[in-house]
């Protein structure tokens, strides 16, 4: 065999170990979830975490420069020598695929934490109406406890950096019940992305390769520590979209600041409100009528600022992630997203908001 090919062939391999891994995820939340991952994260957030601007973001552009520049100078030759252009191609898509998933991605195929917490997955209408009416209370009564006023949208104030530091004391508060989510040593920053990023629709993203959380800065404010929550949920290891949704909510309503609570029951209501809009118009007009003004001015901040952004830009990367989800064992694609109230409406089931 021509080392040319070994690459390829490589690449080849690992799909086939990825097709087999969904039927071993108790060997990976051992072994990689809890074992391997955790040093490896702890590394990278030690390295990076002090450093005030993306490293990740930096070595994407450097790469990004890069492809650009090979494509340019192999753009006479595609056509003649293309087998070994293809070639080339595709052994640096195996050392990427390879490193993509050893840093961090096998996270896809642990246990799902509805087993890992005992936690139901399915609901009745009974209970989501239920679950509905206790959250729009909860958020009412504090959206009323910050502003004084139930027609004043909730006005953020901290500074993102400030917010960074501020989920800890969620996160810390969570543990103490729930010893799998303890976050230590923070790296979260500021993605040099931001705009890329609103125009495809998306408030953050973890970099696997450096463990940095990438925040869009240019987020409305008052659901900031929800969307930050959110990506530190990726870092400790949890891949699924759900999930990470779920555990971020949990970190900002046991977060003693009132701000980080509405933003994590407001998320949710946001979330049931748009399900009852699609099973029962009547049912949602009738909730809707319950919600503090004030909550529906945030909500509409958030649509009026993405919708300024979007374009079929966001579609076609919408499209591309909702395949990439699937093709990494989360079959519901982008539906993944609000699955997690299935969570959140099972958890509180035997307890309170």
């Amino acid at each position: 065999m021509r080392r040319k090919h070994i690459l390829p062939l490589f690449l080849l391999i690992q799909i086939i170990i990825l097709k087999i891994l969904p039927f071993f995820p108790e060997f990976i939340e051992s072994f990689y979830s809890n074992g391997l991952y955790l040093k490896i994260s702890h590394f990278s957030r030690t390295l990076l975490g002090k450093i005030p601007f993306s490293v990740g973001d930096c070595i994407y552009s450097i790469l990004i420069l890069l492809v650009i520049r090979w494509f340019w100078k192999v753009r006479k030759t595609w056509k003649t020598e293309w087998k070994d252009n293809l070639l080339k191609s595709l052994s640096c898509l195996s050392v990427f695929y390879f490193f993509f998933h050893l840093l961090w991605a096998l996270n896809y195929y642990r246990e799902p934490l509805f087993e890992k917490m005992n936690i139901k997955k399915e609901y009745n209408d009974a209970e989501l109406l239920a679950f509905t009416k206790k959250l729009i209370t909860k958020t009412n009564e504090i959206q009323f406890q910050i502003t004084k006023n139930d027609s004043a949208r909730i006005v953020f104030p901290y500074s993102q950096n400030e917010a960074f530091k501020i989920n800890l004391k969620g996160y810390k508060n969570l543990a103490q019940e729930h010893s799998f989510f303890k976050y230590e040593t923070l790296s979260i920053k500021k993605s040099l992305f931001s705009l890329p990023l609103t125009y495809m629709g998306f408030g953050g993203y973890l970099n696997p390769f450096t463990n940095e959380a990438q925040v869009n800065d240019l987020l409305p404010m008052y659901n900031f520590p929800l969307t930050s929550c959110h990506e530190m949920a990726h870092q400790m290891g949890f891949a699924s979209e759900s999930e990470c949704n779920f555990i971020g909510v949990l970190a900002t309503v046991n977060n003693n600041d009132l701000y980080y609570k509405y933003s994590g029951y407001s998320f949710t209501l946001h979330y049931c409100l748009s399900i009852w809009k699609v099973k029962n118009e009547k049912i949602f007009q009738q909730l809707k009528k319950s919600v503090h003004g004030g909550i529906l001015k945030n909500y509409q901040e958030s649509y009026d600022f993405w919708k300024k952004y979007q374009t079929p830009i966001e579609t076609g990367f919408q499209i591309f992630y909702d395949n990439f989800l699937k093709t990494n064992n989360q079959k519901d694609g982008m539906d993944s997203y609000s699955k997690f109230v299935d969570l959140m409406v099972n958890y509180y089931k035997t307890r309170p908001l």
